[in-house]
């Protein structure tokens, strides 16, 4: 199951998460999308085709916002289609 970036990460857009993914499924990336791509966006979004689930985004984060799909707090569940819409309007 896919990794899923939450609303923790709205305005932090903290990129470290991006370096260490083995895949490049977390966009909009500076240095992969451009920087007017990153600025428009209001987070990092996990591409669920592309993830591989080894979870090296996750200690990463420093605001806790990247979860696997099925450890979901019920507060964020909506994340998993915001995400995976995402990819369905930048693809």
């Amino acid at each position: 199951m896919p990794h899923v970036i939450t609303s923790r990460c709205v305005g932090t857009k903290d990129q470290s998460c991006v370096e260490v993914c083995p895949v490049d499924c977390i966009h909009p990336a500076k240095n992969i999308d451009g920087e007017e791509a990153f600025e428009a966006a209001p987070q990092l979004y996990i591409d669920p085709d592309v993830c591989i689930d080894c979870g090296a985004c996750v200690p990463e984060c420093p605001v806790e916002a990247i979860f696997m799909d099925e450890e979901l707090p019920e507060e964020f569940k909506e994340y998993i289609q915001i995400n995976a819409d995402y990819y369905k309007k930048n693809r």
